[in-house]
């Protein structure tokens, strides 16, 4: 597993929105970009700017995947039958570390892939400390017995800015991955273009 050691809110602020809805981005004081070139005015993006970025915040938002994970997840998504697009939001969905995040089980996607890294969490009774791991309709993701005493997921589930998904059904210390999502059904707080990113990898 990747660990991502610079500041998280830092991709906020590249791409100039709160990409996790978290009310203490540092985007919601400083709209402009990170680092001492971060206020020059931005030229007009190029349509391969444009496809970047939309890829760029994509990856951010789950967790900063390394563009080898995330490659690989898009030539699954094209080979499989449908809308690209469609398929590609399908596959992160159905990450472990996601769905933990889903189930509000961690207050960010970062925290998720920490608690199942450390062998925290259990897919249909076994532990399992892959954080992208593919969870498939009808798996039962719950907590270890540690985690249940943890601050951190006492804290999440107490957060009032996300609602867990119709897709994710959450009753305590356990969870289950209901269905795979369409892109609609996935509560992003900004607008994701998974449409860009299919454009960006067919060029």
């Amino acid at each position: 597993m990747s660990k991502r050691k610079s500041s998280k809110y830092k991709i906020d602020r590249r791409m100039g929105e709160n990409i996790w809805g978290r009310p203490k981005s540092s985007v919601n004081r400083r709209s402009y970009g990170p680092g001492q070139h971060g206020q020059r005015r931005k030229g007009k993006l190029s349509d391969f700017g444009i496809q970047l970025r939309a890829k760029q915040k994509l990856k951010g938002y789950y967790g900063d995947v390394t563009e080898k994970q995330f490659k690989r997840t898009y030539q699954e998504a094209s080979s499989m039958k449908g809308d690209t697009g469609q398929n590609l939001i399908g596959l992160l969905e159905q990450r472990l570390d996601m769905v933990v995040y889903r189930a509000k089980f961690a207050p960010t996607i970062f925290s998720a892939r920490q608690i199942v890294s450390h062998g925290h969490i259990y897919v249909n009774g076994v532990k399992c400390n892959i954080a992208s791991r593919r969870v498939r309709p009808g798996d039962v993701i719950s907590l270890g017995a540690k985690a249940k005493e943890m601050a951190l997921i006492a804290e999440a589930q107490s957060l009032p800015e996300r609602e867990v998904p119709e897709y994710v059904a959450a009753e305590g210390d356990k969870a289950t991955f209901v269905r795979v999502p369409t892109l609609d059904e996935v509560p992003y707080p900004v607008k994701m273009e998974p449409n860009l990113v299919v454009e960006f990898y067919s060029r």
